[in-house]
């Protein structure tokens, strides 16, 4: 008879295992679904797509000729010094266990990760795959600043910035939203793929930088035209593409949910672009290339924090409100302040924003076709999104303001106005995007 308290032992590869062991194993790995781990893994692509080369094209059609490698160089050098910082602390300080603020470092370097295991409890993808999609978020929010200081930052100056900035305010901010932190006692915020976490921080964040940094010379009333619109064309399509990842993929499942989430997205996307299109339309008698492709982007942004708890009427309203007002911001509140946001980073990414984090408060409510069944409060919710936005944006100021003035004090943030006429290409890189 054999003795019930002796595990049964099973020979597998010639080694000696207890049946127990290969239970536990096989009960993990039921956990991770197959068809949810591929999709996230494709929108980790995705996303990763839209810095490098999305939002590198995109921006470097918008600078002047002598920029466009400048541009270039900055999205894809911050691409690989996020993605190591991700490694070697910042997931870790987002997403593990810590206080309100910060997580912990028990996750750094990914050490004690399985990857055979989910990342949380109920979840079914592997941390490691967690780990890939969370980290192209990190690389493009900082990546989406430097549309506000293109032509005149020191590269050295700006990856010090960036680097700094993403631990000290897109860690946290994370954390707070997403990673089990606290937002000073805020429950319930709704931010589905990153309207706080990734526009309000971005946003903002450059609208300081473009303040301290300075205008570039002879702004605004030298000509900076864009020196290349098809690549900015170009960079629009791809970031759309791109935005079925950021937010579809922000799920976590291969799901109905997610099928609604790429379809709110695309909408709003639509919504925007026509929206600023026809105001141009109206005002310059003719409907720009520029004008609709900046839309597309307005509305991408807005409806990202929006996309996993609003319905079709929610896109198609937070689309058209995002394209007129960050149309507004774009173009007659930079206007009227005279601050220099070179390819309008705050008017479309931190207003589109704003714009969708308060308005998925109104939108999420069923009686506009969203998620949130009878008993859910609209004003409740405006209350929690409204306070959640300026905490995070007085946060992200505060501390863009002293990264920026330590930096400006020792090793400096601008260019010589020698450098800046030749160009940052030449000045910084020592060569030149076109040959001829």
């Amino acid at each position: 008879m054999r003795n019930s308290k002796i595990p049964l032992l099973v020979v597998t590869g010639g080694l000696m295992l207890p049946v127990s062991h290969l239970h536990a194993q096989e009960s993990a790995a039921s956990a991770i679904d197959s068809g949810d781990t591929a999709w996230i893994t494709v929108a980790t692509a995705l996303v990763l797509f839209m810095t490098i080369p999305g939002l590198s094209l995109f921006y470097a059609g918008l600078v002047r000729r002598r920029n466009v490698l400048s541009v270039l160089m900055h999205c894809f050098a911050i691409t690989c010094v996020m993605s190591i910082l991700w490694l070697i602390g910042a997931y870790s300080l987002s997403f593990a266990e810590g206080n309100a603020w910060f997580g912990g470092l028990s996750k750094a370097f990914l050490s004690g990760v399985d990857f055979n295991k989910p990342y949380a409890e109920g979840q079914t993808i592997p941390e490691l795959t967690f780990f890939a999609f969370q980290m192209t978020f990190f690389i493009i929010t900082p990546a989406l600043m430097v549309g506000a200081f293109v032509e005149r930052m020191k590269f050295a100056a700006m990856l010090l910035f960036t680097s700094l900035w993403a631990v000290l305010v897109y860690v946290p901010v994370c954390h707070m939203v997403w990673g089990g932190g606290s937002m000073f006692g805020l429950e319930g915020i709704k931010d589905h793929a990153g309207g706080i976490v990734v526009h309000v921080t971005a946003g903002v964040g450059a609208l300081v930088a473009a303040i301290m940094v300075g205008k570039r010379t002879g702004y605004p009333q030298t000509a900076m035209a864009p020196h290349d619109l098809p690549l900015t064309v170009a960079g629009t399509g791809m970031l759309w593409v791109g935005w079925f990842g950021f937010n579809a993929g922000s799920g976590l499942a291969a799901n109905g949910d997610a099928s609604m989430t790429l379809i709110v997205t695309h909408m709003s996307a639509a919504t925007a672009a026509l929206t600023w299109m026809t105001v141009e339309w109206v005002l310059h008698k003719r409907p720009s290339v520029l004008g609709i492709a900046t839309g597309a982007v307005a509305g991408l942004a807005a409806i990202t924090p929006a996309a996993g708890d609003v319905g079709p009427v929610g896109a198609l309203a937070i689309g058209a409100c995002s394209g007129f007002l960050c149309w507004f911001f774009s173009a007659r509140i930079k206007q009227r302040f005279g601050y220099d946001d070179s390819l309008d980073v705050f008017g479309v990414h931190g207003v589109g924003g704003i714009v969708g984090t308060i308005l998925v408060a109104v939108f999420a409510s069923s009686s506009f076709g969203g998620q949130e069944v009878e008993g859910y409060s609209i004003g409740k919710q405006l209350g929690t999104q409204a306070a959640a936005c300026a905490i995070t944006g007085i946060y992200t100021a505060i501390v863009s303001f002293v990264l920026l003035k330590i930096i400006g004090a020792t090793i400096g943030i601008r260019v010589s106005e020698r450098e800046e006429n030749e160009g940052l290409d030449l000045a910084d890189h020592g060569e030149v995007g076109y040959n001829h």
